[in-house]
């Protein structure tokens, strides 16, 4: 996968521009997490630390380990996380940290796989989730519809692919898995892993 890094200074003010219902998006990742206790989480590709700040809102007392390919995104992310969060510098495409998690989260990482890579990080997700664990992912999709197209891709480190296709993977994965949440080309799946 080529490198690219995006500026966590401008980070947001893009998002805002390129994908138009970011905070939407993030609302909802947060809030597929609700019906779970959460004591420990990974958040994949933590960039600012939205995703990450979001399911501390809902469970104020859960660790948090994130990773990021970007050291600069890592670094504003501690800035942003409360002391004692994990972060590191890696790609999803690298061995995961070691769970057990009771959540795995991604918002806007998964995307930047090609169809076989994200086979490959969904099954490694499962096998660093606790029994009963939960995986939320909110990323672009390829919708049914040609014209829900809206957030702008390059086809290189943009990859997206169709919801339902990444729900059958997460299945394929051991994961009960099932779209929440859609709006044009964002959606967020939820993938339960057994008790």
């Amino acid at each position: 996968m080529p490198q690219f890094h995006f500026d966590p200074e401008t980070y947001l003010e893009l998002m805002a521009v390129e994908v138009p219902d970011y905070e939407r998006l993030q609302v909802e990742v947060a809030g597929a997490t609700a019906a779970r206790v959460v004591r420990r989480f990974l958040d994949l590709g933590v960039g600012t630390g939205m995703t990450a700040l979001g399911v501390l809102s809902v469970h104020p007392d859960a660790r948090v380990v994130g990773i990021d390919e970007s050291a600069d995104m890592a670094a504003y992310a501690r800035r942003a996380l409360p002391a004692g969060a994990d972060l590191r510098v890696a790609r999803i495409e690298d061995p995961l940290p070691e769970g057990p998690f009771d959540l795995v989260v991604s918002a806007l990482a998964v995307h930047h796989l090609d169809g076989e890579g994200k086979v490959d990080l969904f099954g490694r997700v499962a096998r660093v989730l606790a029994p009963g664990g939960q995986f939320v992912v909110g990323d672009i999709v390829v919708p049914d519809d040609p014209a829900d197209v809206v957030t702008p891709i390059d086809g290189e480190y943009d990859m997206p692919s169709r919801a339902a296709d990444q729900v059958g993977w997460m299945a394929d994965a051991g994961l009960d898995a099932r779209v929440i949440w859609s709006s044009k080309d964002l959606a967020v799946l939820v993938g339960d892993l057994p008790s």
